[in-house]
């Protein structure tokens, strides 16, 4: 099976039927980002805490499999210079919409996450990647290509599903749905240090919905993770 096509497709599919991450952003969102009034998510329920970011002012980011005009036209709307990429043309739709609704400047590109080969090593200062991870087999491959086009000092926000839910099980096999993939906490957790990143935050979150396990524990994770600046 073609994997990232399959995905695309599905994602797309998500988009027509109003998928909770493929809504964009309202004006009144934009407006009040723009007054420095905002948060996002990276797991269903908890927002990012505020000091996970660096000041947003002219920083170079990188919306990692980020489309769904959510994440990145709020980081636009703080002054960040924002490139959405994502496998999905109508999730990028979605952010090119906010962004000439709103007047904003971000660029879309469509692509893998597992391959940034187009940019250069140290492009960007902050990656954000919410759960996107789900939908490729090799996490440890994004944590690598992350890194390489991170520049010193640079931060990648990240989220994944820690323990494998009924609603995850149930996306595994639902025809039509994106394929996803369980990724163990060594290839989540190890990957990232392993490709070379500090860690200095995490955060567990429940799940929304009737799941069950999220009665119990948290089944998602999410991750402040650091290039370092020495060698």
């Amino acid at each position: 099976m073609d994997i990232l096509s399959y995905n695309r497709r599905a994602w797309d599919r998500c988009v027509e039927q109003g998928n909770r991450w493929t809504v964009p952003v309202t004006s009144e969102e934009i407006a009040a980002a723009r007054r420095g009034e905002w948060s996002i998510v990276l797991t269903p329920c908890k927002p990012v805490p505020r000091h996970w970011f660096p000041e947003l002012e002219d920083v170079d980011l990188l919306a990692l499999a980020s489309g769904g005009g959510q994440q990145g036209p709020i980081f636009a709307a703080c002054g960040a210079h924002v490139t959405v990429f994502d496998n999905s043309p109508a999730q990028l739709a979605q952010d090119r919409m906010v962004a000439e609704r709103d007047g904003l400047a971000l660029q879309t590109i469509l692509g893998d996450m597992a391959d940034l080969s187009q940019w250069a090593p140290g492009s960007f200062d902050l990656i954000v990647h919410p759960a996107s991870n789900l939908f490729v087999p090799d996490v440890r491959r994004v944590f690598r290509e992350a890194y390489r086009v991170l520049r010193r000092g640079g931060v990648m926000l990240y989220s994944d599903v820690t323990s494998l839910s009924d609603e995850a099980r149930k996306r595994y096999t639902d025809p039509g749905e994106p394929l996803a993939f369980g990724h163990t906490l060594e290839d989540q957790i190890g990957g990232q240090t392993n490709a070379g990143f500090v860690i200095t935050g995490f955060y567990g979150d429940t799940q929304v919905g009737d799941d069950v396990i999220s009665r119990f524990m948290p089944c998602f994770g999410a991750t402040r993770a650091v290039k370092p600046t020495w060698p």
